[in-house]
């Protein structure tokens, strides 16, 4: 418990509920491993399991050409900034603010004359000495929140008007995902769009389906699900017609999905091979399965990873000392291990964490919930080490003792998707909430945007063209393009005492077939399949079913020319 009784306006001042959000936030972790507040998560003995879905990501990135991979490193609890990146150029005022907890300069490691790291980082010393690693100063946002949960959320949904447990409910990757993939319930992908090796699921990934993350803690366990490819028996004697049989039956069909990916995986890991010696702790095992993943050809692209442990209001001087020395060790290991098959390049690293910490120290030695924090970026694909952007004063912190944020995280978050991920520029605005494009210079260039004038406000994709109202025929469809196809809108939407219905809104006429499945892909009939009219039309999809429906939950596919869209619905 950290010790709040001081009279200083900087010192032991944590939020109010400290304690108690640290209890909600358990326990949400809790629910979301058991599928309860998230789509198809599973629980396994002691490790979590998340259902994955196909991924969009993987279709975009394909058709850029790419074959670059991300990998998101999550700092849970809050990284301490200044214990990260040390400004050399405020050092007098750093240490006057932490006069138990600063780091002495003989052991700062200078990287430029302006900025270092604590020693206990010197691992990355040659990964900097071969450009292969850049920090972002002040990263975080407007009105930042010192809340574990909401500060995570905001990070993972870039909905700036997240509080407590209101806020969007999808990532700004799984947005993307989906509006790239619509049909990922009916034709799922070879291989998982993103893995995850950690014990929480993570709303990054989730989309209004399901999460798109096969999330798992260890190799073994994969091996182990691998050899008969399901976990769960499909058995119909194991359901009845009561919407509890059905809801068993849709999360087991959901957890099948996901292990029919455990088998490729594992022929991955084999096919992989670690050539490098990695440190035994949690986060080293977890650089180490990843890079047999990424050398035995996974296909891949998005990766992510954690490390806890960095909400330290107590005795955080040997707490991060520990937690940065492993990360730095592991992750020189990870691309000189990668480097042995000409991989390295192809892989960038980025950290993340809910929020920084306080510029002053508590009565604890350890440092409150603060705002902005650097975010560290590794890999050969940076061309060139470097301190980007600009380091917040200490000298001017607010009211609590917070650095003011200098850079915003939507914009690296922009910058990766469309210079790293090839994505383009108006579906990372439109995924990133209409976030205008404002790219950082972070060494790599996929758009041949020119840093750093440039800037894209125009975040709405292309609306389709109208059919020609004084055509001679202007029911005739007529062929569209994707970006009219990707303008459809459908949506599940359930009336007050009546059944289920589905919101189909159409740019354009066209022959409109909808097809209705259960969750084991059984064609249960035809919902609609005739020509629909340019506008809105709201489908009753029990008047329009030739056979009874029992409880539960069940898929409907809209097909249009060629283009498919799928999503689930729930029939009382």
């Amino acid at each position: 418990m950290c010790d709040t009784n001081h009279t200083t306006p900087h010192k032991g001042i944590n939020h109010d509920g400290h304690d108690l959000e640290h209890k909600i936030w358990s326990r949400r972790s809790f629910l979301q491993a058991l599928g309860i507040a998230g789509s198809g998560s599973m629980m396994m003995g002691s490790n979590f399991l998340t259902a994955s879905a196909p991924s969009a990501l993987t279709s975009a990135i394909a058709a850029a050409e790419t074959d670059n991979i991300l990998i998101l490193i999550r700092l849970s609890g809050g990284n301490d900034g200044l214990s990260t990146v040390i400004p050399i150029d405020q050092y007098d005022s750093y240490a006057n603010a932490r006069p138990n907890i600063y780091i002495p300069e003989s052991k700062v490691l200078r990287l430029t004359d302006e900025y270092g790291v604590p020693s206990y980082m010197k691992s990355l010393q040659p990964m900097w000495e071969d450009g292969q690693f850049k920090a972002v100063h002040g990263v975080g946002y407007e009105n930042q929140s010192l809340s574990h949960f909401t500060g995570s959320d905001i990070f993972a949904n870039t909905d700036l008007n997240t509080t407590g447990f209101s806020g969007l409910n999808t990532g700004w990757m799984g947005r993307h995902f989906e509006n790239l993939f619509p049909d990922y319930l009916m034709t799922p992908p070879p291989a998982p769009a993103a893995i995850q090796i950690g014990q929480y699921g993570s709303l990054v990934f989730q989309g209004e389906e399901t999460n798109y993350a096969f999330v798992t803690s260890n190799v073994d366990q994969l091996e182990e699900i691998a050899e008969s490819g399901v976990v769960y028996g499909m058995e119909d004697a194991l359901f009845d017609n009561c919407m509890y049989g059905d809801q068993l039956q849709f999360l087991r069909g959901v957890a099948n999905t996901t292990y029919e990916y455990s088998g490729i995986i594992n022929e991955a890991y084999e096919r992989g091979q670690n050539q490098v010696e990695y440190q035994d702790n949690g986060f080293a095992r977890q650089l180490a399965l990843l890079a047999r993943l990424i050398k035995g050809n996974l296909g891949t692209k998005v990766y992510m990873i954690s490390m806890g442990g960095f909400d330290t209001h107590g005795n955080q001087t040997q707490t991060h000392e520990r937690l940065m020395t492993n990360l730095s060790v592991a992750i020189d290991n990870f691309y000189d291990d990668l480097a042995f098959t000409q991989q390295d390049d192809k892989v960038l690293s980025m950290t993340f964490s809910e929020f920084g910490r306080r510029i002053f120290e508590n009565g604890s030695n350890g440092t409150d919930h603060g705002k902005a924090a650097p975010t560290l970026f590794f890999g050969s694909g940076l061309n060139g080490s470097a301190f980007v952007g600009e380091h917040p004063s200490l000298d001017n912190p607010n009211g609590r003792g917070n650095l003011e944020y200098t850079t915003d995280f939507r914009d690296l978050y922009a910058t990766v998707m469309a210079e790293w991920l090839c994505v383009d520029i108006p579906l990372v605005e439109q995924h990133l909430l209409d976030h205008p494009y404002t790219p950082i210079n972070l060494g790599f260039n996929c758009s041949g945007t020119d840093f750093p004038d440039i800037v894209y406000s125009d975040g709405q994709p292309t609306l389709p063209t109208q059919p020609d109202p004084d055509s001679e025929n202007p029911q005739e469809p007529t062929e569209q393009t994707p970006d009219a196809l990707n303008g459809i809108v459908h949506r599940p939407f359930y009336p007050a005492e009546s059944n289920p219905h589905i919101y189909l809104e159409m740019p354009f006429s066209a022959h409109v077939d909808i097809q209705l499945y259960n969750i084991l892909g059984q064609n249960m009939g035809t919902v609609y399949n005739e020509i629909m009219m340019e506008g809105s039309t709201e489908i009753n999809i029990r008047e329009k079913m030739p056979m009874h429906l029992a409880a539960g939950k069940y898929i409907y596919r809209i097909q249009v020319q060629d283009h498919k869209m799928s999503k689930s619905v729930m029939m009382a």
